[in-house]
């Protein structure tokens, strides 16, 4: 493995997840295939700016996002910051590299009326998979987590007679969320259900597939997917638009910004901020029904 160090150094001392340090590996072995393609090196340590360059040109002829190409160069960046920390090299070839430009998406979220619609007026099959995919929707939109963590819950995640929820973020980085009621009603009718499977091989995990294996993304995501086609026109519907409605709905209802960054598991305000622009625009539709001027 060509990189030990430099994954070693993100695992154990950046403290990253298993899964951000693979997209680096993935990164950084793409890039080595480039040069010994193009420059018949396998010297990742001693290209340069051009070469560099070059790479990023085939990456946007490739049709690849800006965003996608600016996560491959912020990994290949990280590595050479590494090799400078370490005094393998003396200069870093991308310290005056500019990021390509990007647009930002604004994520539309579910509406509340949307999202009772779905958990409300829909007949959720009372088997394992109906009563699972209602907890995976009401998990998504009660506590706000991210896929890859409601993917990665374990049966130990709860605790219901404090009624929480561990959950092991971004930089494996633990936030505890209360659990509402009506999760944890649900959440005792699906572990009833799962322990009537055939068959459990990963025994650990919380949520499983009809055959006993532990649930995965793609799935997830299918699964949210499905639901909500039949409730919302929106052109996007994914586990982080649920995550986002949860953020967006919180807010609206007056929450604080501070509280709402500590369940995202947020490290910065900022990141949080992206979720206010909803809240502004909600806001200035109470703003614009309820001032005693606005019919002036």
């Amino acid at each position: 493995m060509p990189f030990k160090s430099f994954t070693d150094y993100l695992l154990l001392e950046k403290n990253y997840s298993a899964l951000t340090v693979k997209a680096y590996q993935n990164d950084l072995d793409t890039f080595l295939e480039f040069i010994k393609l193009e420059y018949q090196t396998d010297s990742i340590n001693q290209v340069n700016y051009a070469q560099i360059r070059t790479w990023i040109v085939s990456l946007v002829e490739s049709g690849l996002s800006n965003r996608s190409i600016n996560r491959k160069v912020s990994a290949l960046n990280t590595y050479y910051k590494f090799l400078l920390k370490t005094s393998t090299i003396q200069v870093n070839p991308l310290i005056k590299h500019k990021a390509l430009k990007t647009s930002k998406k604004i994520q539309i979220p579910f509406s509340e009326a949307e999202v009772s619609t779905v958990l409300d007026d829909f007949n959720f099959e009372n088997d394992f998979e109906g009563i699972r995919n209602k907890l995976i929707i009401e998990l998504f939109y009660s506590t706000g987590i991210r896929r890859i963590e409601l993917v990665e819950l374990k049966l130990l995640s709860f605790n219901l007679d404090n009624k929480t929820l561990k959950v092991l973020g971004k930089r494996n980085k633990e936030r505890i969320i209360p659990l509402l009621e009506s999760v944890i009603v649900t959440l005792n009718l699906y572990l009833k259900e799962r322990s009537r499977l055939s068959s459990i091989i990963d025994s650990d995990y919380l949520f499983l597939t009809q055959k006993g294996v532990k649930i995965y993304e793609t799935l997830v995501y299918r699964i949210i997917n499905d639901y909500f086609s039949n409730a919302s026109s929106k052109v996007k519907k994914s586990p982080h638009i649920l995550r986002h409605s949860f953020a967006t709905h919180l807010l609206n209802q007056g929450a604080d910004l501070n509280a709402v960054k500590e369940l995202l598991g947020h490290s910065s305000l900022a990141a949080t901020q992206v979720y206010t622009h909803n809240s502004i625009a909600e806001l200035k539709k109470v703003h614009v029904n309820s001032h005693p001027r606005s019919k002036k």
